[in-house]
């Protein structure tokens, strides 16, 4: 069993938006399985870890003291200090250590003792496919589906660079505590990716371009209506397009994988859930952005060579994964792992 020390101040209902997944789980949901590898203590001698109890940007603006002091106990006693940092753009400590659990960021930038958070979803096949999950089988062209934040043009890209120029500028003064990155335009890139991939003969795609996140959407209903046609996309293509957005991570990859698909995944310097333990290689097709080779080349290759048996098996795969490593639990499971032998 982990012990964990935090402030137990912070875990109320005031801070439940914020508070550190792990401990959400432990406090609010009182999860049984994870009760059973973690405990909070009271006693900080006893305790194999301290835990910032709430999202790092929220306790450094405006609860310093407490931070601070959480800070000087860990390092008065020795201990590895577990920190979470949400939003899109996320930022990394690198103090002495301190372990970050955050969405995304930079591979190349980015310590040993980060580890990434998958966007944590509910099941799909619960909550919007009427089916159970079953792989596609092989056909002799690769089916694409998008659905999605893509569009093109001049005036969305100068949209996109003023929302850049903002974020330097929240980020400048200490509005929002961030990493630095350059301004990349995604969803003009995305367009223009699924413009090339459109017309390409050796391929099938099934593309929906939308002009803003979500559709849009604000009521209920229509939010809804707008996921369950994302979903069936995902189930209904063997293969589907990932691209980063204003963070340097995808959730439709983790949306992929859940529904037992195959992401398509340009990387754009992405580090990986537990890339230790896990061969992603195997799970899908990542495509450095940087390559020279033209994008469709990628697809065919990695498709012409699976036979049937392993495209289906790849799909199953990437359920299991999901599934069995990839939820909340269970990546919380993977981490118990990962720091008992740690420590």
């Amino acid at each position: 069993m982990l012990k964990l020390y935090t402030n137990t101040d912070f875990l109320v209902e005031a801070h439940r938006r914020e508070v550190f997944p792990l401990l959400f789980d432990l406090v609010f949901k009182k999860n049984k399985n994870l009760l059973r590898y973690y405990q909070i203590v009271e006693d900080i001698k006893i305790a194999d870890v301290v835990v910032c109890p709430i999202n790092y940007e929220a306790i450094f603006k405006h609860h310093r003291i407490a931070l601070n002091a959480l800070l000087d106990t860990s390092k008065k006693h020795n201990k590895t200090l577990w920190v979470f940092t949400a939003g899109d753009y996320g930022f990394t400590t690198f103090l002495p250590n301190v372990f970050t659990f955050r969405s995304g960021g930079f591979n190349s930038t980015l310590s040993e003792n980060v580890f990434v958070l998958p966007s944590f979803i509910n099941d799909p096949y619960n909550e919007f496919l009427n089916s159970d999950f079953k792989p596609l089988p092989k056909q002799e062209k690769p089916s694409i589906g998008f659905v999605g934040h893509a569009q093109s043009g001049i005036l969305k890209y100068l949209k996109e660079y003023n929302n850049h120029l903002k974020y330097q500028f929240k980020r400048f003064f200490r509005v929002i505590l961030a990493d630095k990155q350059k301004f990349y335009p995604s969803s003009v890139k995305r367009a223009r990716y699924l413009q090339k991939l459109a017309l390409n003969k050796d391929i099938d795609t099934s593309f929906v371009l939308r002009h803003k996140y979500r559709a849009g959407e604000d009521s209920p209903l229509k939010q809804k209506q707008s996921e369950i046609e994302f979903y069936n996309n995902i189930f209904k293509n063997a293969y589907t397009f990932c691209l980063r957005g204003v963070g340097n991570f995808s959730v439709r990859f983790y949306e992929t994988l859940a529904v037992g698909r195959i992401p398509i995944v340009i990387n754009t310097d992405c580090r990986f859930p537990l890339e230790n333990e896990i061969d992603w290689h195997k799970q899908c097709l990542i495509i450095d952005e940087t390559s020279k080779k033209p994008l469709v080349k990628h697809i065919l290759e990695f498709h012409n060579n699976l036979s049937a048996s392993e495209f289906e098996a790849i799909q199953k795969s990437n359920r299991d994964l999901w599934l069995n490593v990839l939820t909340r639990e269970a990546y919380f499971l993977q981490v118990y792992k990962a720091f008992k032998t740690h420590l």
